[in-house]
């Protein structure tokens, strides 16, 4: 065989692929056999593991470099970098995280990560981060996700545990078989499902919906956008204003009171506190009935079709399906809390193709079956740091340290954080009202940063530490929802000065007299094999066979075989509740919680309600701006990654983020197909390219996530963004002081047409690099 002609498997968070060389570079992508529904996303790999925007060298604000004292000087995202060599660098990171421990405690120190670097088990940046700095002392960390926070948060209270949210679903092959309404509250976009955590081998949403379908399964959509409904299959699209589940969904329960059709017998053995939320659907405590009439007037849906569909939920074994997205808006934990209200009056809960689920779609995985045993990863250790925040709290915590907040039922305090150290995903992607953000950013001493590419985090840190992409480090993949096991051999040489997280983070403890306690006296190679021979135990444990590592890693990638083909969520409570009581303080479902109720947070009476948005279409402020802007996830990357690459480059218009609006409104203010528009409110402005459509509510436009952070003048506080982050228009709002989630869906705007030519975007040029002599190159 030509070796430098060969191809290599790899696995992403998007899909499994060979990666083809040619002379030791990437010369093209090829989906997995095995995959029968692959991504595109994988084609962005070529041109941009080695491009022009990959971090050459460790790189210092010149600025923090040249600093007197500990505040930084100049102002991040906007001054020049001056390239070190490595030693030099890892003195410099040494020494301010023995400064800042000695000085301020660990507690100052925010180790800021999220989890989708990679898909491989051991070179996952959060997991490196956080054990590096547990064994230096510890760190502030962040809880939950911005993905799903509020549920997070809401259903350990209902149900227990968050089993329907981020595993444990009730399966597809159960639906198909014994389902015969699926209903839809957000849809079942099918962008999400390109991706999962812990790497891809077969894409199964489109062969799953197709296979229900065939059996006469009814798909409904209610979602403000048609596009947001199941991919190659019919289904019926009710649009609604955004933020307006709850009030359907009360309404729908109304019907089956007054209708006499709630499950009687299961609320009384399976729940609690239905008295008291029924209480409240009729009326009887605020004179407010939830009808169908009541809720038309909220959400814009017909009160017939409300009635129709809540009698056909009861005459037919139903599925309540709710994504991810709703939750990510103001009060995101009521509609969830709402739904499994709904699905407990169906009494259909525990019961094979009927219950509830949250997700669907969200990722592959959801309503696939399991593994039966947990996959190792790389052990963190213990954090000796008791400080925490909720993930989506972090302008406040740098704005506000020692301000006291509400969570969950405590009372929790923001740390005074001199630190941030970031290895793995992208704040200026995922977080809200990022002008806030911005200033908010220029107060800590100090920002590190682990990255491969010159992205808006790299560009807003002090010290840079360029990382090696999964192409370039030998890892190994599994997912528990997938059974396709991927030894991740390295493709490619390090490009320019780039080393991994653990190399890296293994030199700084050194520098710390803590190497041993970080490496645990392994070196990458041997934790590798560490973490494939802890897999093989537990897999034997369950009866599913693992060849031994020489030969796994020989081949590459094998199917470990499935010993669990179906499952259904809290069936095994429905079948003996008492044996199998749920871990809430009743052992039920609760539909009304006394432990909530008990926190006292004003307008959380302990029952699902419906409580209007800060922000939504029937609010004063829609006077000023008249669209409700949604933000989901991209269909042509993952979160931000490779927002450079072919793939998302080539969906962009004008070389930006496309908004999708309604075509009578685009008429409405002269705007045409392909036309680059403003969006902007009170918290920013951005730029994006016109998409016209007949497939989204009038009064709604979308502007998915995931465009580089791109200010015209990053000098400026609130400069005009090019590129079209959404993220400079979305609230930095919490949920409610329950979740304190993120609410970007609770957004609104007003979009003009850009009069004269637009500003280039310049967020795919490299930043500004000194030599120590101070000329550019």
């Amino acid at each position: 065989m030509n070796k430098s002609h060969r191809t290599v498997l790899t696995s992403t968070h998007w899909g499994t692929y060979g990666i083809q060389l040619e002379g030791g570079r990437i010369a093209g992508v090829e989906p997995w056999q095995g995959d029968p529904d692959p991504s595109p996303i994988g084609q962005s790999l070529v041109g941009s593991v080695d491009g022009r925007l990959r971090v050459a060298r460790p790189s210092v604000r010149r600025e923090w470099l040249e600093r007197t004292g500990t505040r930084a000087c100049g102002r991040r995202g906007a001054d020049p970098f001056v390239e070190l060599e490595w030693d030099e660098a890892l003195d410099l990171v040494a020494a301010e995280l023995r400064r800042i421990s000695l000085a301020h405690g660990n507690s100052a120190i925010f180790g800021g990560s999220y989890g989708w670097a990679s898909a491989g088990r051991f070179h996952h940046a959060q997991s490196q981060l956080h054990r590096f700095l547990n064994s230096i002392g510890g760190y502030t960390a962040s809880v939950h996700s911005y993905s799903y926070a509020a549920g997070q948060v809401i259903l350990p209270h209902i149900i227990g545990s968050m089993d329907g949210l981020t595993g444990h679903h009730s399966t597809w092959d159960g639906i198909a078989a014994e389902g015969r309404l699926v209903v839809c509250f957000g849809g079942l976009p099918h962008r999400n499902a390109q991706v999962q955590s812990g790497g891809i081998g077969k894409h199964a949403l489109r062969s799953a919906l197709q296979e229900a379908r065939k059996r006469n399964v009814r798909f409904v959509c209610i979602s403000p956008a048609r596009d947001d409904g199941p991919v190659d299959v019919d289904f019926e699209w009710q649009p609604l204003r955004p933020g307006t589940d709850t009030a359907v969904m009360l309404a729908m329960a109304h019907v089956l009171l007054t209708e006499g059709l709630e499950d009687r017998a299961f609320l009384e053995r399976y729940c609690v506190g239905f008295e008291r939320i029924k209480s409240y659907i009729l009326g009887e405590k605020d004179g407010t009935a939830k009808t169908a009439e009541w809720a038309a007037e909220i959400s814009g849906i017909a009160p017939d079709w409300i009635r129709d569909l809540a009698l056909a939920m009861a005459a037919n074994r139903t599925m309540l399906m709710v994504n991810w997205a709703i939750q990510r808006a103001d009060d995101g934990e009521q509609p969830y809390w709402m739904a499994v209200t709904l699905a407990a009056m169906l009494g259909q809960i525990g019961l094979t193709g009927g219950g509830v689920g949250f997700g669907y779609s969200s990722t592959n995985g959801a309503g696939r079956a399991e593994m039966p045993f947990k996959w190792p990863s790389l052990p963190q250790g213990q954090n000796p740091v008791a400080d925490f925040i909720p993930v989506a709290r972090i302008t406040d915590m740098l704005l506000n340290p020692g301000q006291s907040f509400n969570f969950d039922g405590r009372r929790l305090t923001y740390p005074d954080i001199r630190m941030v150290y970031w290895a793995g995903g992208n704040p200026f992607h995922h977080h809200q009202d990022l002008n806030r953000m911005v200033e908010a950013w220029q107060r800590p001493e100090t920002i590190i940063v682990h990255e491969p590419y010159w992205t808006a985090a790299a560009r807003h840190a002090d010290i840079v530490l360029p990382v090696t992409t999964t192409l370039e480090r030998d890892d190994i993949a599994f997912s528990n929802r997938d059974n396709l096991v991927v030894g991740m051999r390295k493709v490619i040489e390090s490009v320019g000065k780039a080393r991994n997280d653990f190399d890296i983070l293994a030199d700084l403890a050194d520098r710390l007299g803590k190497r041993d306690v970080f490496t645990g006296g392994k070196t990458a190679w041997e934790w590798i094999e560490t973490l494939y021979e802890e897999a093989r135990e537990r897999a034997a444990a369950h009866g599913s066979d693992m060849p031994a590592f020489p030969e796994f890693w020989e081949h590459a990638h094998f199917e470990i075989e499935r010993t669990v083909q179906s499952s259904t969520l809290l069936s095994n409570f429905r079948n003996d509740p008492d044996k199998n009581a749920l871990p809430t303080p009743s052992g039920r479902i609760e539909l009304f919680s006394e432990r909530i109720a008990g926190f006292g947070y004003e307008g959380y009476p302990g029952h699902p309600v419906w409580r209007e948005p800060r922000e939504w279409l029937g609010s004063p402020l829609a006077s000023e701006f008249p669209l409700h802007l949604l933000s989901p996830q991209p269909a042509d990357k993952l979160h931000s990654q490779y927002d450079q690459g072919s793939v998302s480059r080539a969906a962009k218009i004008s070389g930006r983020t496309p908004l999708t609006i309604h075509r009578r409104d685009a008429e409405a203010r002269g705007i045409r197909d392909g036309d680059v528009v403003k969006v902007f409110n009170r918290r920013g402005a951005c730029l994006a390219g016109a998409e016209l459509t007949d497939n989204i509510l009038p009064g709604v436009v979308q502007l998915p996530t995931g465009a580089w952070y791109d200010p015209e003048d990053p000098q400026v506080s609130g400069s005009l963004e090019r590129h079209g982050n959404p993220n400079v228009l979305t609230p930095d709002r919490a949920t409610s002081p329950l979740g304190q989630g993120p609410s970007c869906n609770s957004t609104l705007v007003q979009v003009a047409l850009f009069e004269g030519a637009p500003p280039p975007v310049g967020i795919f040029e490299p930043p500004v690099i000194l030599p120590r002599d101070g000329e550019v190159r």
